[in-house]
């Protein structure tokens, strides 16, 4: 038996490639981003299933392979799995061609290129183009839906803890204040 780059392999590596060859596509999804050092919170966000799953594709994958740590089974999978190509999932719900004659159709598919902004397209209508925004996109300083990865530079890092401290502070001097004026009115 030979491996993917045309080498013989040896009977260690034949069991370990055919215990590789019964995992479902799914464990070996999980298994391709265990080994991109991802937690199963950030796996599970990745391929848009629930952590609960990745986990139980994981147990399942490291019974099959058996190994006891996932960063093994990781490891066997990136170096007898061969090429890697991830599963594409595309929602239920796939919609149907317009009629061509629907003004709003037209539009709503039409692509909007920068370098057309503001030319009549071929159906008529004004093509788009969003201002260009001086100060680049700001990222919450807490985990969402569209990005549950924290990927802050520094210089948004120390932004935020700044932020953050004038915040702590000015809330602070507001209640000290508010203590103040209600002694004030007690002794009057």
């Amino acid at each position: 038996m030979v491996d993917a780059a045309g080498e013989p392999i040896g009977s260690a590596e034949q069991e370990a490639v055919a215990r590789i060859a019964r995992l479902s596509p799914g464990q070996l999804d999980c298994l391709r981003l265990v080994d991109q050092h991802l937690s199963s919170k950030e796996i599970a966000a990745e391929l848009k299933i629930s952590p609960h799953t990745v986990d139980q594709r994981i147990r399942q994958a490291l019974q099959i392979l058996g190994v006891a740590r996932r960063a093994q089974a990781a490891r066997l999978v990136a170096q007898h799995g061969g090429p890697y190509q991830r599963l594409i999932h595309q929602p239920p719900h796939i919609e149907g061609p317009h009629p061509a004659g629907h003004p709003e159709a037209a539009v709503s598919k039409q692509i909007r290129h920068a370098g057309r902004a503001g030319e009549v397209g071929g159906a008529g209508f004004l093509t788009e183009q969003r201002p260009a925004s001086f100060w680049p996109s700001l990222q919450p300083p807490f985990a969402t839906r569209s990005n549950p990865r924290n990927e802050m530079s520094v210089g948004q890092r120390l932004f935020w803890i700044v932020a953050i401290a004038i915040g702590a502070a000015f809330s602070a001097g507001m209640y000290l204040a508010g203590l103040e004026s209600l002694a004030r009115l007690l002794k009057s």
